[in-house]
C-alpha cells in the first residue's frame, strides 16, 4: 500500500482527466468543482479505457464511451445498464503542488 504521486495539482483543471497506470491498475484522476476524485479507467462491463469517456459536471460522474454506462465519481456506482459493478475509488490527497493516490 502506497501513495502515488499522479501529477502536479495545476494540470488538473476542472472537468479535465489524468489517467496513469501503476503496476497492474489503471486509474484516472479528475478534478470538478474543486474536488479531486480517483477510480478506476476501466468500465465494469466491457473493456473500455473511461479516460474517453463523458464527464458530467453537474452530475459527478464519468459515463462510458463504449456502451454508455454512468458511474459516480464519489462512490464508483453504477447509475445505469449494462454495468451493474462498481468501479473502485482511491482515496486521494494533496501535498504542495502535487496529487496523491493511495494504491493497495
Amino acid at each position: 500500500m502506497t501513495w502515488v504521486n499522479v501529477c502536479k495539482v495545476d494540470v488538473l483543471d476542472n472537468d479535465k482527466i489524468v489517467a496513469f497506470d501503476y503496476n497492474d491498475k489503471k486509474i484516472l484522476v479528475t478534478k470538478i468543482q474543486d474536488k479531486i476524485y480517483a477510480t478506476d479507467r476501466i468500465c465494469t462491463h466491457e473493456y473500455a479505457d473511461l479516460s474517453t469517456g463523458f464527464l458530467n459536471e453537474d452530475e459527478k460522474t464519468i459515463t462510458c464511451p463504449l456502451h454508455f454506462s454512468r458511474f459516480e465519481l464519489e462512490t464508483g456506482v453504477s447509475q445505469n445498464p449494462p454495468a451493474k459493478i462498481p468501479l473502485q475509488t482511491y482515496a486521494n490527497k494533496m501535498e504542495g503542488n502535487c496529487v496523491y493516490v493511495f494504491i493497495d
